[in-house]
């Protein structure tokens, strides 16, 4: 009779039935136990549903125009940027404060609804979007700058301001964001520090992790971890912050961080350069390294297939003639005004030597977010020609566009197969392989993927270089982490969230049970 009753009791919560009555959901998937996404069948976890109750609490809370319901007004939420993921939350919250995150985290805990932390949704691994009927925290409105020291260079802000507004903000008193990010328009930092971005000037200032001095995270059960030091050394114990960076959110939501930012570059110097082959792109990059040393802040590689693309899609003009197979995006940062001329000596000879066949140099700011440009939009340019399968991947440079032309020959005769191109960060081995076709098909899925993850695994690479696990590639984390890992992973996820309710289905989802499978 006790069990039984037990019984009953666990499956009124599991359905969302104490608190009031289940939301209508706007979608059947939302309410479906299961779903396939590319490829892979995920079910849904044994979680509550989200009822009238859940909302008329969050809006005694959080207030009014902070509760968003109804499937018009969700769906911005319910969209990731490749539009692989669609979500399928019924409500999304907007906190304004650390202490909103912790009653909100409080509160799910307690009646065990699953949760999905969202920044500027601008991810491409769908990491940030609800697979099921995730309660979304959105930290859009916790966007303040709380204090920049310019002696120091520490900059104290909350997690959902948004990386150019950063950067505007730091121009103004002469320092710079050690991140820069072709979605710097709408990507936010707690985001970027969740899948630790890396961006176009790791060469020069490092992935994020290195920047970051302290943060504060929220976590599951809504307790409020402070770490954010703003000293340069603190060795008092586990660093604590470095479980937060690059979790994905599954470990706890991050609420403010403390950045340290460079000063800004008085001089700034770009070069855009056509070459006939891979390895006359390695061997100006040696070059490169050897001569600018510590000024060299962008080391940047575009195919001919991207560098088209981006031309005819988004109307834009290669600053040299498109005529060359790669190109390479060369800037310098320097507090010395002799750095232009030394680039420009330093291609002249280049050219002399047949080791570049064109370039086009400028240190003016229109020529040089001219050609910046042409780098920052490539993969909007791709998405304009159709579905994009994007690879987010690290390599050694000997083997680094090897994977696009494996890659292109694989597709040569698949019809739906638009097309196979390759850009990224030379200077840190992080390639952007991108495959284009007419549309979403499980069968192309099934081709493409397992190759180049396979392919990346047996090259002793990384199947994520910095856009994080997230859902699409949950099958492929042990291509590049060991079981004695990836066991410790679980372990580490189990005793933050005993609960399993910080954005399940995604990084190690099968800790919580749910989990994914081809």
């Amino acid at each position: 009779m006790y069990s039984a009753a037990k019984q009953l009791a666990r499956g009124r919560l599991l359905s969302g039935a104490v608190g009031g009555c289940p939301r209508r959901g706007h979608s059947g998937t939302a309410a479906a136990s299961s779903r396939v996404v590319n490829g892979v069948r995920h079910e849904r976890g044994e979680y509550g549903r989200v009822t009238d109750d859940d909302v008329r609490h969050f809006r005694s809370l959080l207030g009014e125009p902070n509760v968003v319901t109804g499937a018009q007004n969700v769906g911005p939420y319910n969209v990731d940027y490749l539009k692989h993921v669609p979500g399928n939350t019924e409500l999304v919250l907007k906190p304004r404060t650390t202490e909103d995150v912790s009653e909100i985290l409080k509160y799910c805990s307690g009646r065990r609804l699953a949760v999905c932390p969202q920044a500027g949704n601008t991810g491409v691994s769908g990491g940030g979007v609800a697979l099921f009927d995730e309660v979304v925290v959105s930290t859009q409105r916790m966007n303040s700058i709380i204090n920049f020291d310019p002696v120091s260079g520490v900059l104290v802000c909350q997690a959902g301001c948004v990386l150019e507004s950063l950067m505007e903000h730091l121009e103004s008193h002469g320092h710079m964001m050690p991140l820069d990010l072709g979605s710097k328009g709408s990507c936010q930092i707690g985001g970027n520090l969740s899948t630790n971005a890396g961006g176009i000037r790791v060469i020069r200032y490092g992935t994020l992790q290195g920047c970051v001095l302290g943060l504060e995270a929220v976590m599951a059960d809504g307790t409020i971890v402070d770490c954010l030091n703003t000293m340069r050394k603190d060795n008092t114990g586990y660093h604590l912050k470095h479980l937060f960076i690059g979790s994905e959110g599954t470990l706890g939501v991050i609420t403010k961080a403390a950045i340290l930012c460079p000063n800004l570059p008085k001089y700034v110097n770009v070069a855009f350069i056509g070459l006939d082959s891979y390895d006359k792109v390695l061997k100006l990059f040696s070059v490169a390294r050897a001569e600018f040393g510590e000024t060299l802040s962008s080391f940047e590689l575009m195919d001919n297939a991207t560098v088209t693309c981006v031309e005819n899609s988004l109307h834009l003009r290669c600053p040299i003639a498109n005529d060359r197979p790669f190109y390479v995006l060369v800037e310098l940062a320097s507090s010395r005004p002799t750095a232009g001329r030394h680039m420009e000596n330093v291609l002249a000879k280049a050219l002399e030597d047949s080791l570049i066949a064109d370039a086009a140099t400028t240190d003016q700011t229109s020529g040089i977010n001219k050609m910046w440009k042409i780098r920052e939009t490539a993969i909007e340019g791709l998405l304009k020609l159709g579905h994009v399968y994007s690879f987010d991947i690290s390599l050694p440079l000997d083997r680094f566009y090897e994977i696009v032309e494996l890659t292109r020959e694989r597709l040569k005769n698949v019809a739906e197969c638009k097309a196979v191109s390759g850009f990224g960060h030379i200077g840190d081995g992080n390639l952007h392989l991108n495959v284009v076709t007419t549309g979403s098909d499980e069968r192309l899925t099934r081709l493409i993927e397992p190759f180049v993850y396979g392919w990346t695994r047996d090259c002793l690479g990384s199947v994520s270089a910095e856009h994080g696990i997230g859902l699409t590639k949950t099958d492929y984390l042990e291509h590049t982490k060991s079981p004695e890992a990836v066991r410790l992973m679980r372990s580490l996820k189990k005793t933050m969230d005993p609960g399993c309710i910080l954005n399940p289905y995604k990084v190690i989802p099968q800790t919580c049970g749910g989990g994914g499978g081809r």
